[in-house]
């Protein structure tokens, strides 16, 4: 399965995928060199990872982004400065809802506003939206605003990076949080495989080939 990783940051949300080809994109040079630690088997792009989607979506399997979320965040409350939302997140949203044909999911912190586009599911702190249908579940979190890097460090179970370390931990999705999430859109594409198979049976059968039926 080919995925593209978008906003990777550090890699949190890939740490517990397996058997897949990734390809991360990542804007800061520095934070890309600590995914690339972290993942070395996965391709690194620096560059704008909004640009990268709109240009190579159709090359993939499986996309995940993961915007930039502080014009977004309820810390917007406490700011004396106010700023507007970026529309990135949406316009993303609505790219791959109405053109990509594989599976996507979008992360985001939980708005100090009512979601313009209505998420598919809320995990920890975090809203997804999504194409498939990912299963509610509970994660433990901790307080990522009061904890430090080492305690940030063994609940993600993530390295502590040398620069920022505290900033890229606190960014940094749950791996198994990730790991839930693409399991989910693997189970629906073997559902739906399944689904098809079934579907063209009697075609198959119409045509000459031989399908062996399950036993019970």
């Amino acid at each position: 399965m080919k995925i593209l990783n978008l906003y990777a940051g550090i890699g949190g949300n890939r740490k517990l995928w397996d058997n897949v080809e990734v390809t991360a994109i990542e804007i800061d040079e520095e934070i890309a060199g600590v995914y690339k630690g972290n993942s070395p088997k996965d391709v690194v792009v620096i560059g704008d990872a909004h640009q990268y989607l709109l240009d190579h979506y159709e090359e993939f399997d499986f996309i995940w982004s993961s915007p930039p979320c502080p014009t977004h965040s309820r810390l917007n409350f406490s700011r004396e400065v106010k700023t507007y939302p970026c529309m990135v997140l949406y316009q993303e949203i609505l790219l791959l809802k109405s053109w990509f044909k594989g599976n996507w999911c979008i992360e985001n912190v939980i708005p100090y506003y009512e979601p313009l586009i209505k998420p598919s599911v809320e995990l920890g702190r975090h809203f997804f939206w999504s194409n498939f249908d990912i299963e509610k579940k509970e994660f433990n979190n901790i307080d990522v605003s009061r904890s430090t890097q080492e305690e940030l460090s063994e609940d993600l179970g993530m390295p502590i990076p040398r620069h920022n370390a505290r900033k890229l931990l606190r960014n940094c999705l749950k791996p198994e949080i990730g790991k839930h999430i693409l399991d989910c859109a693997l189970k629906q594409k073997q559902m739906k495989l399944g689904e098809n198979w079934c579907l063209n049976k009697p075609l198959l059968k119409k045509s000459g080939f031989s399908v062996k039926e399950n036993e019970s």
